[in-house]
């Protein structure tokens, strides 16, 4: 195994460490009792109130000892037994999660790569044609510097109210019953697209804006005014610009991707999209540890193995990297 890689499994292992202590000890330091929340549920039994408040404390280990309940929490990391979700009592936190993620991955995963690669190459067309370049970069910059929260209120306003082409809450109409038929699928896309739709136009504009300023870069480099003074076109100069300029991309979008699932959060919350991010909300607003824990390790273990297999495409597509792998292995 070589040097490179060995160095970034250690790297992910201690993050991973730091990311799984963080998450056990930041929703113990919230104010809140999440018993006394899951208690004030069930009214009209105050000669018993007592006798469940010990039940649930047990039943939730609250009992034990800080320490105890860490290592009980490292135990459920590898068991994947997150326990018991509070808010939704007696729903297993796993089952919530297996729910909740298939619809964070049908938007986060078509957005990512279709933005990634519709950015790319708009941004390698801006960069070698100066007029397209000041008639697309105002609007680029517009998308770049829009936070996820406002863009998703304003394509939920224009697309959802003005215009009224497509729902702006939930995931599909509550007259639709879930399942692998045609009229159930139009109408889960017919929810899908405006979340999916935000996610890309955010993400659009931060792509193109990248690779239009490495084709710039490329264009001032000599193998570039060499070209031009053979006489080459502008497409082949950017075919090899754009070969040069896409391997930083590919780091920017290892680096992003945080900033990517956590826009994807916010706007859950705004379309009442039943996500992770939607899911967490309820977690925090209702102390519901357990919930918030198991949402929490799922995002940064996402994040880690995305980042981690970006890692590995970049040590094949980058021949500096890929020589100095295979001279060490």
């Amino acid at each position: 195994m070589g040097k490179y890689l060995r160095k970034k499994i250690i790297v992910y292992i201690i993050t991973f460490i730091l990311a799984v202590t963080i998450n056990f000890f930041i929703p113990r330091l919230m104010p809140g009792d999440p018993i006394q929340s899951l208690l004030s549920r069930f009214s009209g039994m105050e000669g018993g109130r007592e006798i469940l408040e010990n039940q649930l404390t047990l039943l939730f280990n609250l009992d034990q000892p800080l320490w105890q309940q860490y290592a009980n929490f490292w135990k459920s990391v590898f068991t994947l037994d997150f326990g018991i979700s509070i808010i939704q009592f007696p729903t297993p936190v796993l089952d919530i999660i297996k729910r909740a993620i298939v619809y964070d991955l049908s938007v986060l995963l078509p957005a990512i790569i279709l933005s990634w690669i519709v950015g790319n190459k708009l941004g390698a067309f801006s960069g070698t044609d100066k007029r397209v370049d000041k008639s697309t970069m105002p609007f680029f910059y517009f998308l770049a510097s829009s936070p996820y929260f406002w863009m998703a209120g304003l394509v939920a306003f224009f697309f959802g109210v003005v215009i009224g082409w497509f729902p702006i809450s939930g995931a599909y109409g509550s007259t639709a019953t879930p399942g692998l038929n045609w009229s159930f699928i139009k109408d889960f896309l017919h929810h899908w697209f405006l979340p999916f739709f935000t996610m890309f136009l955010v993400q659009l504009g931060g792509w193109a804006i990248g690779m239009r300023n490495m084709i710039m870069y490329e264009k001032s480099s000599n193998y570039s005014k060499y070209m031009e003074t053979l006489g080459s076109s502008k497409k082949l100069i950017r075919k090899y610009g754009f070969r040069n300029g896409v391997l930083p991309q590919v780091t920017g979008l290892a680096l992003r991707l945080g900033r990517i699932v956590g826009g994807a959060i916010t706007v859950q919350v705004v379309f009442n999209y039943p996500g992770l991010g939607r899911m967490l909300l309820d977690a925090v607003q209702n102390q519901d540890y357990f919930l918030m824990q198991g949402i929490f390790l799922t995002i940064v273990t996402m994040v880690l193995i995305a980042n981690f297999t970006v890692d590995i495409i970049y040590m094949f597509i980058d021949p500096r990297v890929r020589l100095s792998f295979t001279e060490e292995v």
